[in-house]
């Protein structure tokens, strides 16, 4: 499965990412080692969208806190950079796709990411990750 992380990137031109502890969302919590990865800087932060897709070469899981009763999944994991997006994808050119059951690959981002705009990893269709393909 691939997945996509939205997330403050702050050198879009590295090797490696790390991200500690990030909150998932619509199956991210299932996110391994060797899954594809579309990296997305949170406009949040001052990011652009998407930028990168790499592979995951690590993935735990954060433990639960005894002390909270509700609590969001969260993961920790490192992604090799394999390529850098050539095209422009962010809010902005997702916001227009609101009709949740078109079945749009642009609708799913936008839901996912944008409905609720907090940073985090989520799953991606089969689909999702074609379209997302095509920016690379």
């Amino acid at each position: 499965m691939a997945y996509a992380i939205k997330v403050e990137i702050k050198d879009p031109q590295a090797e490696t990412f790390v991200f500690a502890a990030q909150k998932t969302m619509y199956g991210g919590k299932h996110i391994a080692e060797g899954d594809v990865a579309f990296l997305f800087a949170s406009e949040n932060e001052g990011g652009q969208g998407l930028i990168a897709r790499g592979i995951v070469t690590s993935s735990e899981a954060t433990p639960r806190r005894p002390d909270l009763e509700r609590q969001t999944p969260r993961v920790s994991i490192a992604v090799r950079r394999t390529a850098l997006a050539t095209k422009r994808l962010g809010r902005d050119e997702l916001k227009r796709f609101k009709d949740w059951k078109d079945g749009r690959p642009e609708t799913e981002l936008n839901f996912k990411f944008y409905r609720q705009a907090t940073n985090k990893i989520v799953g991606v269709s089969d689909a999702t990750a074609a379209f997302l393909n095509s920016f690379f």
